[in-house]
């Protein structure tokens, strides 16, 4: 009994080694956990921290910017385009190669009269010749023909007692027309007839000469009754608006080919 007694284990030693070995696995699991938990707290802190950096060091992020609106985008750039020079009426009415419209006695001298400012005329007869010598007097026709004359245009106007022809003289060109201008000597003779007296026939009468274009034109001015012209007595004035007309209706000429020639 009593060496059985003795070979059987000491269960209260078992029993306290068994209960220190738990404590000390509490411990290690314990400790393991502490230890777990202070690694993981660390790693938080750095990312933490390294995001906090990150986030100080970025870029800032630029405004959002307006479109832009019709007044801040440039100006459209055009080609800059030259215009061509109008063309110059007087040059469709210096050369006969250009000045092709019909020249009649209603184009050149229209309507029954002429108005020239406040003054009103009454066109009493016309005349239209290919012989430009024979209508003229002191020593004009042959200037005329000299210098190449084809045709030889006339009216003649009335206001109140003073009578006025006109006469527009053709040529082929501006130089022939200029130089019939300076050579002129005597004029065109009246023309009477359509209830108009012969006038300035032999008597001392208004002249004048011009030219114009391809045109010489020449006027010649008295008093209706066939007395001589005086200087107060309208026969003046009268030939220089016979004159005007002239220059108008020529320069007219050239205006409407220059027209149709820019359309």
């Amino acid at each position: 009994m009593g060496r059985a007694a003795r070979d059987e284990p000491d269960w209260d030693a078992l029993a306290a080694r068994n209960d220190a070995r738990a404590r000390r696995r509490r411990l290690l699991v314990i400790g393991g956990g502490v230890l777990a938990a202070a690694a993981l707290a660390g790693l938080v802190a750095v990312a933490i921290t390294r995001s906090s950096d990150d986030t100080t060091q970025a870029e800032p992020t630029p405004a959002p910017t307006a479109p832009a609106t019709e007044d801040d985008l440039p100006e459209p750039e055009f080609p800059e385009v030259t215009q061509p020079p109008p063309p110059n009426p007087l040059s469709y009415i210096s050369s006969a190669e250009k000045d092709t419209a019909p020249l009649t006695l209603r184009t050149l001298f229209p309507g029954k009269g002429m108005s020239i400012g406040d003054r009103s005329y009454d066109k009493a007869g016309t005349a239209d010749t290919t012989d430009c010598a024979a209508p003229t007097q002191g020593g004009l026709g042959a200037v005329l023909d000299s210098n190449g004359c084809t045709r030889l245009l006339r009216a003649t106007y009335l206001r109140g007692d003073v009578a006025v022809t006109v006469g527009v003289a053709v040529f082929d060109t501006k130089a022939d027309a200029d130089k019939a201008r300076k050579q002129a000597k005597g004029n065109i003779a009246a023309l009477s007839g359509h209830g108009v007296d012969t006038f300035c026939r032999p008597v001392a009468c208004w002249r004048t000469s011009n030219a114009v274009g391809r045109y010489a034109y020449f006027t010649i001015a008295g008093p209706s009754d066939g007395t001589a012209a005086s200087s107060d007595d309208g026969t003046q004035r009268a030939g220089r608006d016979a004159g005007r007309l002239a220059f108008n209706q020529l320069v007219q000429r050239g205006k409407d080919a220059a027209t149709k020639a820019a359309q």
